[in-house]
Order: C-alpha cells, then sequence, then structure tokens
C-alpha cells in the first residue's frame, strides 16, 4: 500500500486530483471514516486555513466529504497551523484539526495537514490507513448527503492570541523595534498582535493577503526584504514566518540571516533548554552544530527530513527541543508542532537571558544544496543513480553528501557538506548535472 502523505500532510497543484472538487471530496469522506474508525461516531474536528485563494472551496468540498458521517466540524478561518495543533491539544472536545495549507509552496499548490489530539502528527499506520480509504472510494458514489453538523468557531484566533500571551504574560518588550515578514500567509493578523499587545514597536512586512501573493518573494524563504527593513530602520530583530506559520527565520540587528540551526543554537541556552543534553536535528543538519553542542556537553540525534520525524523522535526520547535548518523548530514543551511566533518569543527570552542581541552562535560548515527539478522520482538505488552518488562520495574530504527527493515538491536536492567551499560547489555541481542528465 502506497503512502499518499509526504513529510507534511497531502499536497499538491490545485486543478490536479485530489486537488479538484471532487477528488478533494473524496479526500474529506476518507478522513470521515477514518475519524469514526478512529474516535468513534460524533467525532469533532477543528480546520483551519491559510489564505491562499483555493482555501475557500477546497474548505466546502472537504466538508462535503467529512458530513457524509456524523461529525461536527467546527471552522476556525484563517488560522496558522500551529494554532490549530495547539487548539485540538489543549481542548478535549475536538478529536483532530485539519490545515488546509500548502505551507511554503506558492498558492497554485495546495494541501491538507492533519493534526491528532494525542499524538500531534499523524503516525505512519493512521497515513496508511486514510491513503487505503482514498483509494477505496469513488467520487461518482459520494451523495449530497449530510449527517454532520458545520459550525463557525470565531473564538479560534483570540483563544490562540490569548494562549500565547498568558505563556509570555512577564515579557515586556517596550523599546524594542521588531520588523515581522509575515508571507501574506496565515499570521498575518496574528502575529502583529502579539508583539504589539507586548509593547514592541512593530514593523509589518506582507500582510496583505490577496489570495494569489502567499510566500511570493516574501516569508521565510525570501528573506533580502526583512533584512534590508531591519538594517534601514535599525529594528532590534527581525523574523520571517512561511505561508502557515509553522516555520521562522530571524534577522539580527545588523542584518544577519539565522536560520534553524543557528536557533537551535541559541535556544539551548535558554533558561527552560539549557540543562537537555540532546536535542534533535536531521540528516540536513549542519555538523557545526553538532560541534557546538557537543563542547557544551551536549548531543545531537539526527532524523530524515521533515518535522513529522523530528516531532517523533522529541516524544520517543522524551526530549523538549528540535528542529531542521528551514526553520521548523518544535518546542515539545509548548505545542506539538513547528511554531513560528512562538519560537519568536523564546528566542527573544534566549536572547534576554545571555545578553546576545548580535545573535552570535558558531560559523557553518559551507553547505551546497542545489535542486533538479524531476518528473518522476526514481529509486536512487538504481543504476546509474547509485554509482554516480558512491563516486561522487569518494572525492569527500571530511565531509557528508546527501542526496534526497524533496517530500513535497517535484525535486531531488543534491546536498554537500566540506569544509572546503571550493570543493563542496565542485563536487554537487558535478553530481546534480550527472543526476540531472539521468532524469530528464
Amino acid at each position: 500500500m502506497n503512502n499518499l502523505f509526504g513529510t507534511d500532510g497531502i499536497r499538491g497543484p490545485v486543478g490536479t486530483y485530489p486537488f479538484t472538487p471532487e477528488g478533494v471530496k473524496v479526500l474529506g469522506k476518507a478522513l470521515g471514516a477514518w475519524s469514526q474508525e478512529k474516535y468513534g461516531s460524533h467525532a469533532s474536528i477543528l480546520i483551519g486555513h491559510d489564505t491562499r485563494e483555493s482555501c475557500t472551496w477546497i474548505k466546502d468540498a472537504l466538508t462535503a466529504g467529512l458530513l457524509h458521517y456524523p461529525i461536527t466540524i467546527y471552522d476556525a478561518g484563517v488560522l496558522p497551523t500551529p494554532a490549530i495543533s495547539y487548539l485540538v491539544s489543549s481542548n478535549s472536545s475536538f478529536n483532530c484539526g485539519i490545515v488546509i495549507s500548502a505551507s511554503h509552496n506558492v498558492y497554485s499548490d495546495n494541501g491538507l495537514k492533519i493534526h491528532d489530539t494525542l499524538t500531534g502528527k499523524l503516525t505512519a499506520d493512521d497515513e496508511l490507513r486514510i491513503s487505503e480509504l482514498i483509494r477505496s472510494f469513488s467520487s461518482a458514489y459520494l451523495q449530497d448527503t449530510t449527517y454532520g453538523v458545520l459550525k463557525k468557531y470565531p473564538d479560534a484566533y483570540s483563544l490562540y492570541l490569548n494562549a500565547l500571551l498568558t505563556n509570555f504574560k512577564s515579557m515586556i518588550l517596550t523599546g524594542k523595534k521588531i520588523v515581522l515578514d509575515v508571507a501574506n500567509g496565515a499570521t498575518y493578523k496574528l502575529a502583529p498582535a502579539v508583539f504589539e499587545a507586548l509593547g514592541a514597536t512593530v514593523i509589518t512586512l506582507n500582510n496583505k493577503p490577496t489570495g494569489i501573493n502567499i510566500n511570493e518573494n516574501c516569508g521565510a524563504l525570501h528573506l533580502e526584504g526583512l533584512q534590508k527593513a531591519v538594517i534601514d530602520t535599525h529594528a532590534t530583530i527581525g523574523f520571517a514566518f512561511d505561508g502557515d506559520g509553522d516555520r521562522i527565520m530571524a534577522v539580527s540587528g545588523n542584518g544577519i540571516v539565522k536560520d534553524g540551526d543557528d536557533i537551535l543554537a541559541l535556544l539551548s541556552n535558554h533558561p527552560a533548554y539549557a540543562h537537555l543534553d540532546t536535542l534533535v536535528g536531521t540528516v540536513m543538519t549542519n555538523q557545526a552544530l553538532e560541534v557546538f553542542l557537543h563542547k557544551r556537553d551536549k548531543k545531537l540525534i539526527r532524523t530524515a527530513v521533515g518535522d513529522k520525524y523530528i516531532a517523533q523522535a522529541l516524544t520517543a526520547h522524551s526530549l523538549f527541543l528540535g528542529g531542521e535548518p528551514s526553520g521548523h523548530i518544535i518546542l515539545r514543551d509548548k505545542n506539538k508542532t513547528g511554531d513560528g511566533i512562538l519560537v519568536a518569543l523564546r528566542i527573544i527570552e534566549a536572547l534576554e537571558h545571555t545578553d546576545n542581541w548580535d545573535m552570535v552562535t558558531f560559523l557553518k560548515y559551507p553547505q551546497i544544496t542545489l535542486n533538479i527539478k524531476v518528473k518522476r522520482k526514481k529509486s536512487l538505488e538504481e543504476e546509474p543513480l547509485l554509482s554516480l552518488i558512491e563516486e561522487s562520495k569518494k572525492q569527500l574530504r571530511a565531509g557528508r553528501l546527501l542526496v534526497r527527493y524533496s517530500g513535497t515538491e517535484p525535486l531531488l536536492r543534491v546536498m554537500v557538506e566540506e569544509q572546503n567551499a571550493e570543493l563542496a560547489l565542485s563536487i554537487a555541481s558535478t553530481l546534480a548535472a550527472n543526476l540531472e542528465r539521468q532524469l530528464l
């Protein structure tokens, strides 16, 4: 049985199955059937979404499928993914949450993320069962039958806003100037409201969503505008979120970008996490972070790429701090998924505690990552791909080479990490070109 889920839910181009009106109804019916199996009859599901124009009709089609069963659906409207995760985990009346979002992807993509009240991210068994149900249903057999109830849930926004403010009620940001890039996405209203309520002077970029400008040259994947704004306004610090608010990148007051590896280093000195002897990263985590932690008698556990694997490792090892270079940072003591706004506030606490407002961390080993567009994901264990990769590994001196397919996009990623930057670029460029020729 093939798993239809990628590293973060089900995702794809709008207008291509399953993200067609009938396809989304099938997704809804499958999720409804799964919820009946897992939670019993009369399950309660909280639904939120980002600012993509397709979210409206996807929500309508999804609920039409779900309502084939006696389910109560609560519509939270536009809300970041971590807000849905938190509300589902903290309110026993909800069995699970569904977020309609394609995260950092372009507006023409969309997706579904499902959050379980107990486990947070779905288990592999859940994903396989839902995938099986999706394949078993045909749109031809979907009737316009309604057994469930759809309700608006306007309190969701204020509940999460108040939860964040309660967690940081002693924080005073008066005198701090903070720039936020909200990516024309789900944090566009919530993020500035949080920082303003704590007393900061807030400059907000990209906070006018049109439905088609989410992540467009802005947010966590495009930091040039944030860097310029921080420098031009003499700001204390800047933060960028992605379209659904589960990623964060930071920019120091002198305009230096700080990625997820830097953020883990900074948070390892936070009073809540300084005592921890183990953090969780991924195979993409820079080796220099591992050295940084080792010098402080801490170790790093590596997982596959994807915040669901970070979450699984944190739970399995009873740990609380983990993340990816891309900016998915999970603070398991506070939320079960990456939470950009929460992490930003924790970063500020760490900087105040250590008086490290320049955000000094460590010198990274040069890391080159090249992306190759692919039409199909051929096994990397097949020839000649395997031999090309193995021959490239032999050229390494003291570094690492990783070749993997993206779990959310039709891309093959080639990463080479070496202390010699020229060698890293040479190996990565040659291997990427050779692989591209084989995958055309």
